[in-house]
């Protein structure tokens, strides 16, 4: 008797496979966002409270932007053309809630963190980016299951 479900062991090596591509599509959008928040911030000097939420709001939406259409086509292989409209607000949806959960950690880290831990030797900019790095980690998993098994599931 053959059974209808994939072994353990392949279901395994595609999960991985799958976020291998998630991770790398993720490399690509970070950088974006990496890029584009350090150059606002740069540009208008600003480094701390609600400014710092709105440019990390435009930079992760640039970011999520492309990472749809790569996660679509390439990580989660999504050719269909049925319910187009629906798939991207559900991702939006997803990402909205990321961007929220990210610029929450950053203003967390920055205004309270950084004061906690004032006796480090680091930049306002610095502080900018420790920030980034854990609210990355956090919006990372909650986007890919969100788009595993919401937006993109099977």
């Amino acid at each position: 008797m053959t059974s209808s479900f994939p072994a353990p062991s392949g279901v395994l090596s595609r999960l991985v496979k799958q976020f291998s591509k998630f991770v790398a599509v993720g490399l690509l959008n970070t950088a974006i966002d990496f890029v584009l928040l350090n150059v606002m911030t740069i540009m208008t000097g600003v480094t701390q409270g609600f400014g710092l939420v709105i440019l990390n709001t435009v930079s992760f939406t640039a970011a999520t932007t492309n990472s749809y259409f790569f996660n679509k086509r390439w990580t989660f292989r999504d050719t269909r053309r049925d319910q187009e409209e629906k798939k991207f607000l559900q991702f939006l949806a997803i990402s909205l809630v990321g961007a929220v959960m990210n610029g929450g950690v950053i203003f967390l880290v920055i205004t309270f963190a950084k004061p906690a831990l004032a006796s480090l030797p680091l930049t306002d900019q610095l502080w900018v980016n420790v920030a980034k790095v854990f609210a990355t980690g956090i919006s990372l998993v909650w986007n890919f299951l969100g788009y595993k098994f919401i937006v993109f599931k099977r």
